[in-house]
């Protein structure tokens, strides 16, 4: 089936389009609630869309686009929210395709402004981008444990900042996790389950170890710069020159 994922904002997003994303995430979480669906969503300022040939929404990815500053520097930040797929259409890549596409987009915007890629995991399968995508990210096997080296140590202390400055006492510094009292979202039994041969592939077996309670709806915070020359070969043809 022929799918095609674009960017738009997400204030242009239409009832019936929102009511979709929210039977697609409805049917991929626990403890899901319209309002806080819509809250979540109402945060966020943009939305790459994948459609069918008949325009049916099959899956998304929200993301905020926002500025900060870090030790008196100026950052852009796109903080990724919900990534969700119709498990029909797994496997395509045009979400993901748009994505960068539209990372490079952000970063010629203003080439001069450093871009980072902030996200929450509470699945392996998002996770496992970050790998396909950059050569340096955080947390990643290999990576010292306390992140001391020079890239890892300032990417590091930026990750414990914005999550810290997002989340507050829900981040733990320590364990590098977001863990909330009451449920914000529990990935449905049949995306928790994880099989064998999944889980002997090494970024799996990674996020499954640093992120023991995913399916409790833990979440592990991650940071990558959205730069080229930090971008692997595919990643940085479709990001482009930036």
């Amino acid at each position: 089936m022929d799918l095609r994922a674009n960017v738009v904002a997400r204030a242009a997003l239409c009832s019936d389009e929102v009511e979709r994303m929210f039977s697609l995430y409805a049917a991929s979480y626990r403890d899901t609630a319209r309002a806080r669906f819509l809250d979540d969503l109402g945060d966020k300022t943009h939305c790459i869309v994948l459609r069918d040939g008949d325009g049916t929404i099959q899956g998304f990815s929200t993301l905020k686009l926002y500025e900060t500053r870090w030790r008196e520097t100026r950052i852009r930040v796109m903080f990724s929210g919900d990534t969700i797929i119709d498990p029909a259409h797994w496997g395509t890549q045009q979400l993901a395709f748009a994505w960068i596409r539209h990372a490079g987009e952000v970063r010629r915007a203003a080439p001069a402004v450093p871009l980072y890629w902030f996200l929450i995991c509470k699945g392996h399968r998002t996770y496992r981008y970050l790998g396909a995508f950059a050569r340096h990210y955080l947390p990643r096997a290999g990576a010292p444990a306390d992140a001391r080296d020079s890239i890892d140590a300032a990417a590091q202390d930026l990750l414990d900042h914005l999550a810290t400055e997002r989340y507050g006492r829900a981040y733990d510094r320590v364990a590098g996790i977001l863990s909330f009292d009451v449920p914000q979202g529990r990935l449905a039994p049949e995306l928790a389950s994880v099989p064998d041969a999944h889980r002997r592939i090494g970024d799996v077996a990674y996020f499954l170890q640093r992120n023991p309670g995913y399916a409790f709806g833990d979440e592990l915070v991650c940071l990558c710069e959205l730069s080229a020359g930090n971008l692997r070969p595919l990643a940085r043809r479709l990001f482009g020159d930036a």
